[in-house]
């Protein structure tokens, strides 16, 4: 299981300023949780973190690391425009990647995450996009795997559009296909990634009747099992812009079902908005307000820790506020 940071769009959802002593005390309040490492297996940081020092001293990998959590780092520079498509990207970051890898592993990182981003419209994702952004991911995980780094390979389809739950497996199976078939030719070791996909969702803006938890399920096991091999070790779902419940209900229903269809694979979480967005609001920047806040987390963490196994319980979560934004950066 990991978590990923959430910084930026949290702490302006609460109006804080977001300046580093803030980044800093909402990240120790994280690590400095109590129990967390009992549900959370890594956390996927920003290069900041990993240099970063707790208000007393103590570096703040040292405290994750203390907990029993692996770290990883968040190695892409972002997206850029893909030249001849409509308005789609590319994920950038290649160049002097290998020194940056075998400098993280020093530093204690023992994973790395790269984010491709592709979107669903008339036209989109288009061939080039699809075929670019699978390529990016291939290469950046041989180059992780030749410093020690295990890759989190994520190939992101974006909830943005309209778009029906049949459309998006259809997309996600293209994506999904170009990106193994990429790591196939860069001769990447498929026991030693882990793949961060979306769920297959209908898209934030369609019309129909609402997907059930079920009909989730249904889908994204559907696509999995048409195009990921046995050998990749573990799935880590992205939340995508879906609520906390939501996020936590998809994955516990794809647990239940994955133990009647015997899928090869470990159905897990990368959440970042769907684990921390109620606990940032708890805490709202103010001291005073850190153990509840904790207390929210380690809750998100469980509940979640639950839905990895098919055990999730509805009763004890949080509410269920959409947490999509339209062409979502971090």
């Amino acid at each position: 299981m990991k978590v990923q940071e959430l910084l930026a769009s949290g702490l302006k959802k609460i109006s804080l300023p977001n300046t580093e002593p803030n980044r800093r005390d909402y990240r120790e309040l994280l690590f400095r949780t109590d129990g967390f490492g009992k549900y959370i297996s890594g956390i996927i940081l920003y290069e900041e973190t990993l240099n970063q020092k707790a208000a007393d001293g103590t570096p703040l990998v040292d405290i994750i690391k203390a907990a029993g959590v692996i770290p990883g780092i968040k190695v892409d520079k972002g997206t850029a425009f893909l030249p001849g498509t409509e308005d789609e990207t590319m994920t950038v970051g290649i160049e002097g990647l290998g020194q940056r890898c075998e400098d993280y592993y020093k530093k204690g990182c023992r994973f790395a995450k790269w984010r491709a981003v592709l979107k669903i419209s008339q036209n989109c994702p288009s061939d080039v996009a699809i075929a670019e952004n699978a390529r990016g991911l291939a290469l950046y995980a041989a180059i992780c795997q030749q410093n020690g780094l295990v890759p989190i390979v994520e190939p992101e389809v974006l909830m943005d559009g309209d778009h029906s739950i049949d459309v998006c497996a259809e997309v996600n199976q293209a994506v999904w296909e170009a990106t193994i078939k990429a790591l196939h030719d860069q001769h990447v070791l498929f026991e030693g990634i882990l793949l961060k996909p979306s769920m297959v969702t209908p898209g934030a803006e369609f019309k129909g009747p609402k997907a059930t938890a079920e009909d989730i399920a249904q889908a994204t096991i559907r696509v999995l099992q048409r195009t990921i091999p046995p050998a990749i070790p573990g799935i880590m779902f992205l939340s995508g812009g879906q609520g906390e419940d939501e996020a936590s209900k998809n994955l516990d229903a794809m647990n239940k079902l994955a133990r009647k269809t015997r899928v090869p694979w470990i159905l897990s979480f990368s959440y970042g908005r769907a684990l921390q967005a109620s606990t940032i609001q708890q805490w709202k920047g103010d001291k005073a307000n850190l153990q509840k806040a904790q207390e929210v987390f380690i809750s998100r963490c469980k509940q979640n820790s639950l839905a990895q196994l098919g055990q999730y319980s509805a009763d004890v979560s949080s509410g269920d506020q959409s947490l999509y934004e339209k062409n979502y950066k971090y």
